[in-house]
C-alpha cells in the first residue's frame, strides 16, 4: 500500500465507498466501467496507463467480507470479478519460470484446479494486503490462501508439465513445479468463490 494512500486515510475519513466502477477480466486487465457500461452489463474499457496500472496493482487489497478493492486515496473502489481475485501468469526468467499476478508478485503454488469449461486455476500462497477490520484504515500485509485462474496463453506452457487423466467432465492429475510434483483436482467454477472467499461483485 503506497504511503501517500495511507496518509490520506487518515486524512479524509469516511469517504462513500464505489461500486461497480472498475473491473478485473480474465486476462489480469483493469476495465472502466462508466454507467453506461454497468447498465448494459458491458466490460468496461481497459485501462492502458502504465502508470495507473501500476497504482492500482500497488494498492489492491481485500476486506475480511472478501471483497477486493483498490484504495484510491481516502476512497475504496470495489473490485468485480470476471474471475478470481487474481490472475496467474508463467513468465520466464534466467532462475527458470516463474508465476506471477496480475500485480507483478509471486505466487508459491500448492496445487490448481481444473473446471468444467477446462479452466486452470493455480491455488496456493499470495502476498495480500488486509485492513484491521472491514472499514479500518491500518492494512496488514500477509501471505494467504487464494485462487488465481490461469491465463489462456499460458495453458500449453502448464501443460507441458502436466499430466492429467479425464473425471467426468474436468480433469485430474499432477503437474511439476521448480522440481516438486503438484495436484491437480477437479472443481465446479460455481464453488470457487465459496471455497476461496470471494465475492465476484460487490455492492452497496
Amino acid at each position: 500500500m503506497d504511503e501517500q494512500v495511507l496518509r490520506s486515510l487518515i486524512k479524509w475519513t469516511n469517504v462513500p465507498h464505489c461500486f461497480g466502477w472498475l473491473a478485473l477480466d480474465r486476462r489480469g486487465q483493469w476495465r472502466m466501467r462508466d454507467e453506461y457500461a454497468q447498465a448494459n452489463k458491458l466490460p468496461g474499457n481497459t485501462i492502458q496507463h502504465v502508470a495507473l496500472n501500476e497504482f492500482i496493482s500497488r494498492n489492491y487489497a481485500h476486506d475480511s467480507l472478501g471483497r477486493y478493492f483498490f484504495q484510491n486515496g481516502p476512497q475504496r473502489v470495489f473490485i468485480t470479478l470476471d474471475a478470481t481475485p487474481w490472475i496467474a501468469r508463467i513468465i520466464p526468467s534466467e532462475n527458470g519460470p516463474q508465476l506471477l499476478t496480475q500485480c507483478g508478485t509471486e505466487i508459491k503454488p500448492h496445487g490448481a484446479l481444473s473446471d468444467e469449461k477446462g479452466n486452470i486455476y493455480i491455488t496456493g500462497l499470495f502476498l495480500q494486503s488486509l485492513p484491521d477490520h472491514a472499514d479500518s484504515n491500518i492494512f496488514t500485509q500477509t501471505e494467504s490462501l487464494s485462487v488465481a485462474l490461469l491465463h489462456d496463453h499460458d495453458l500449453d506452457l502448464f501443460s507441458d508439465q502436466s499430466k492429467v487423466e479425464e473425471d467426468a467432465c474436468s480433469f485430474r492429475g499432477s503437474w511439476q513445479w521448480d522440481g516438486k510434483k503438484l495436484i491437480i483436482e477437479p472443481i465446479h467454477s460455481s464453488e470457487l468463490a465459496k471455497r476461496f472467499h470471494f465475492i465476484k461483485a460487490p455492492n452497496n
